[in-house]
């Protein structure tokens, strides 16, 4: 058998990749986050699948599933929200399936930053004015961020800012990043991204948090701020440009 993490997607059903939805309809059993995963993937799951909601679990426990599963030789979905490679804690499961000798693979998905630029309509990258994305969250009650790492320091490059698990905190990320940013910076607020009650706050570091506390915003979504987000005057990229020699590999 074959653990599979999976990565769901940010929130709407339709964004699990292709590989994503085939690994989950061959899988036995099916561990999924219920408080993130939207049920209607469930259906891609086989008719007789074990279905169980992690929400509730701890680690001990999901690994005890998943062993079980194992020692009945059945192919494990492991979904996860949005792409595993960030904010997933699957590197503590991987970890714990090592030390067991339990075989498992990556199915990567949609990230929830990737989900919002969408929403936003921006491409986080723009020539000549941002060309750095930095993913990060801030520490309160969960892991303490390691040294270096707090929004202080980081601000300091001035680059796009995407923070997770953060929006509850808007004040402090605010009053954190305004003396490297400005408070005319832009910055945005998605929560719930690409699902069908999405809400899109866009503004400026000196307004975000109010327009997150009137919204009601306290999970499920990001926060950016950079200039990039308000871009209009740059350069082309050399992609595309017509001055590129388009016979130099």
């Amino acid at each position: 058998m074959t653990v599979y993490f999976i990565g769901a997607g940010p929130g709407a059903a339709d964004l699990i990749t292709v590989r994503g939805a085939r690994t989950l309809a061959g899988c036995r059993v099916c561990l999924y986050a219920g408080s993130l995963v939207p049920r209607e993937l469930l259906a891609e799951c086989p008719p007789d699948a074990r279905l169980v909601d992690t929400a509730q679990l701890n680690l001990d426990e999901i690994i005890a599933e998943v062993l079980r599963a194992h020692e009945a030789g059945h192919d494990v979905a492991r979904l996860h929200s949005g792409d595993p490679s960030v904010f997933s804690a699957v590197a503590e499961q991987m970890r714990r399936l090592d030390a067991a000798g339990v075989p498992y693979e990556v199915v990567p998905g949609v990230p929830a930053f990737a989900a919002a630029a969408a929403a936003l309509k921006r491409e986080l990258t723009v020539p000549t004015v941002g060309q750095t994305v930095i993913l990060t969250r801030i520490a309160q009650q969960a892991t303490a961020m390691p040294e270096g790492e707090d929004l202080a320091t980081l601000g300091r490059s001035g680059a796009l800012m995407v923070l997770h698990l953060a929006a509850r905190y808007a004040d402090r990320v605010v009053a954190e990043l305004l003396p490297h940013y400005g408070a005319d910076c832009p910055a945005a607020v998605v929560a719930m991204a690409s699902r069908p009650d999405e809400v899109v706050l866009r503004g400026t570091l000196e307004d975000i948090a109010d327009q997150v506390k009137a919204a009601g915003i306290v999970r499920t979504a990001v926060i950016i701020v950079g200039r990039t987000l308000a871009a209009e005057q740059f350069r082309d990229s050399h992609l595309y440009s017509a001055e590129r020699d388009r016979h130099v590999c």
